[in-house]
């Protein structure tokens, strides 16, 4: 299996010319991230990640974590590879510089933070969860938690998790169960079970600090009478030290089919009279403050996908160019060839290559629009990125993680048989993405937020702002003129009909027909993704045309191929998605499923 190797070249494009790295070097805060600075970041963000993390891929998905008296044992070289990423200050990329943090941008965070997913992703689950944690006490944490714990969670010392679901409950939180009952002296004890938790317990710290949903004892029902507490595995003294061990514990760890280096948790609390805990925010506002961590997460695994689209892509990659296997049928008597040199590998491996620099480009034009709604001077600029994330976080999650378990299925094939072999690794990609569609929320919820949240509320201006978008870059092909560009403008074009017309039928639908909405939403979000990735290629192929006026450069010419490949190949799905989305519900809903 070939170790993971960080596309440095592809990330620095995507950062500086389709992100506009340069711009946020001009934000408040990000005057000190110059393109030299963000290269070497890089630079050494992928030795760490093709040095240090990417061995211990295999060994922990052969060894995976075990349970044994209340204690998880991590796989063998996971300590000593936590040890030095928090050494090194990868656990603080991103933090605020007031709580130990580096204050990158979040778009430089994103390009490590997929060389991390590429190259461990059971690793990089740990920091992920601590991450989110670590921006809900800063947004909604009193000031005494804030000292206490985030100083120590962004240097790595301790890390985080997000409790929310339980077993009764699973997506539905407004099922949640869990006890918070107040002591007077503004402390909690919370009982109860919670499922799925990832890295809830483990070797790698001292303390664990999990964020629990849990419910007053006078809280209405549903989700509105939901609110989160801090539960640490030990307390906390006074002087920092770390005290008595807390109520909870992880009672079993689930067997599954991929990330098996991370432990996924059963987590129990108040089997002894209940775990101290601490309000993060105001009662009953659990769940508004969830979804900061929750937020974060759906884009960290949207980001997931593109990572592990990567991987899959250059390992079929290397094994096509290594694979010596029939002959060319365009050659008659020839040798045997490299199966990369035939025609339907090619294919599969273009349609690995295209989706992969597609979904990266749209994950870092979402993470600079965070940079932008968060530190932009000019309060219109800040609202209109905000509204450009929102709108894009479930395209990212839902888009990203449904292609990454295509594209990982596709390296599987390209390897033929071997790609069933678990010794090829290949497998390993595809069990892992898996997952991906069902964390953080099922593709049908992100889809339902789509359709809801975030098209039918604002009666579909964002998206419609994305749909302008898309037809400037398929005017300035066609303006470009000439193979490819025309082309690759009418399909853009044709595309953005397919997903206007779709959008409209939902704008209408939505209200009156909510069911056939709710069925439709799947491929309307997949539409959605295929046209944003299709409008940040041709961005890309109009960058390299003017690059390549200044002299040849293969990796140029290869983004006007990848774009024109996309276009044929995926762009040329969307009408058949909008058929899909505005006439194929009723059959969906009157289904015989006996």
């Amino acid at each position: 299996m070939n170790e993971y190797r960080a596309p440095l070249r592809e990330m620095q494009f995507v950062l500086s010319e389709l992100a506009g790295l340069n711009e946020l070097a001009s934000l408040p805060g990000c005057e000190e991230n110059s393109p030299d600075l963000v290269e070497a970041i890089l630079e050494e963000a992928g030795k760490f990640a093709t040095g240090v993390l990417s061995p211990l891929n295999r060994v922990g998905d052969r060894d995976g974590a075990r349970l044994a008296n209340g204690e998880v044992k991590t796989a063998a070289g996971w300590q000593q590879a936590y040890r030095q990423f928090c050494e090194a200050g990868w656990t603080a990329v991103v933090a605020e510089p007031e709580h130990g943090g580096q204050g990158l941008p979040r778009l430089v965070g994103t390009a490590i933070n997929e060389m991390w997913k590429s190259a461990n992703m059971a690793f990089s689950l740990c920091p992920m969860l601590t991450n989110g944690a670590i921006e809900a006490v800063t947004l909604r944490g009193s000031d005494a938690l804030k000292a206490t714990y985030l100083e120590r969670m962004v240097s790595g010392e301790w890390t985080g998790t997000m409790n929310l679901t339980e077993p009764q409950a699973g997506s539905d939180l407004a099922a949640v169960r869990s006890k918070a009952v107040p002591q007077g002296d503004g402390t909690y004890r919370i009982s109860g079970q919670k499922i799925f938790i990832t890295y809830g317990e483990h070797d790698l710290t001292p303390n664990i600090i999990h964020l629990v949903l849990a419910r007053l004892p006078d809280a209405p029902e549903g989700v509105k009478g939901i609110s989160l507490f801090l539960v640490p595995k030990f307390l906390v003294n006074d002087d920092g030290s770390l005290g008595a061990r807390n109520d909870v514990r992880c009672v079993s760890l689930e067997h599954k089919l991929g990330i098996h280096a991370s432990p996924t948790c059963v987590m129990s609390y108040g089997d002894n009279g209940g775990a101290v805990g601490y309000m993060v925010g105001e009662p009953n506002t659990g769940l508004a403050t969830m979804f900061v961590m929750m937020n974060a997460a759906r884009f960290a695994v949207g980001l997931e996908g593109v990572a592990l689209a990567e991987r899959a892509w250059q390992q079929a990659r290397d094994y096509a160019h290594e694979r010596v296997q029939g002959y060319n049928p365009a050659v008659r008597g020839g040798e045997r060839i490299a199966i990369v040199q035939h025609p339907d590998v090619r294919r599969m491996l273009m349609l690995m290559k295209s989706q992969t620099e597609a979904m990266r480009a749209l994950a870092c034009v979402v993470a600079a629009a965070m940079d932008k709604a968060e530190r932009h001077p000019d309060e219109v600029q800040r609202a209109q990125a905000q509204s450009f994330v929102d709108l894009m976080i479930p395209v990212v999650k839902g888009w990203c993680t449904e292609t990454a378990v295509e594209v990982a299925s596709l390296g599987v094939q390209v390897h033929g048989g071997m790609g069933y072999i678990e010794e090829t690794g290949a497998a390993q990609h595809l069990r892992d993405a898996r997952i991906t569609t069902i964390y953080e929320g099922t593709t049908a919820i992100q889809a339902n937020d789509f359709i809801g949240r975030k098209i039918a509320r604002d009666k579909g201006a964002a998206i419609g702002q994305v749909i302008a978008d898309v037809r400037e870059v398929a005017a300035a092909c066609t303006v470009a003129g000439g193979e490819p560009f025309s082309r690759l403008g009418a399909a853009l074009n044709t595309s953005a009909n397919a997903l206007t017309s779709s959008v409209v039928w939902m704008l209408r639908s939505y209200p009156e027909m909510p069911g056939e909405a709710h069925a439709s939403a799947v491929p309307l979000l997949r539409l959605a993704g295929l046209v944003c990735g299709g409008w940040q290629l041709a961005r890309a192929a109009l960058v390299a045309r003017r690059k390549l006026e200044a002299g040849e450069d293969p990796f140029f010419s290869a983004k006007i191929t990848t774009a024109c490949f996309f276009a044929d190949h995926l762009l040329s799905q969307a009408d058949g998605l909008a058929h899909c989305v505005m006439h194929g519900a009723p059959a969906t809903l009157q289904g015989v499923l006996d």
